[in-house]
């Protein structure tokens, strides 16, 4: 995610309210007001658009390679830089996914609180994975769930 001004707006978004440069939100401030909800949903669409571009020059990039390349060590270590970048875009094309699927938390109200408790994620959490769906509590207990449903196969 990109260090963008939150006033930095992709091309037609239309902001639900307008926000200081440079506005951060505070743990003073009511939880998920509209303050909150509005910079939440600009880093989220400016993230978006930043993986969207990106995903867009390895689509170019990989088109315009030379594919002509004599040297059998070259080949491989082009087709290994190629697999490399291909699942970084995969990762990508996953997390656009979870943007998409947390913009739509935001329109439908529920964005800020835990899908699994209804608590609230926190604004710490947020910051750093603005994705988050769950409290780091829940995360680790569904974590948790995830490795002994394995181990018990």
């Amino acid at each position: 995610m990109s260090e963008r001004s939150i006033n930095d707006l992709p091309e037609g978004y239309v902001p639900e309210i307008e926000l200081k440069e440079n506005y951060k939100p505070l743990l003073k401030d009511e939880y998920m007001c509209p303050e909150h909800i509005e910079f939440f949903r600009r880093r989220l669409v400016q993230w978006q658009e930043d993986l969207i571009k990106e995903s867009q020059e390895t689509i170019s990039n990989l088109q315009d390679e030379v594919r002509d390349i004599g040297d059998d060590a070259e080949r491989a270590s082009r087709e290994t830089e190629n697999t490399l970048e291909l699942r970084t875009r995969d990762r990508y094309r996953k997390l656009l996914s979870k943007i998409s699927k947390t913009l739509e938390f935001i329109k439908d109200g529920d964005y800020g609180y835990c899908e699994d408790t209804g608590e609230e994620i926190g604004l710490k959490r947020l910051m750093v994975r603005p994705i988050a769906t769950m409290t780091i509590d829940a995360q680790e207990r569904w974590e948790l769930r995830q490795k002994l449903l394995k181990e018990g196969r």
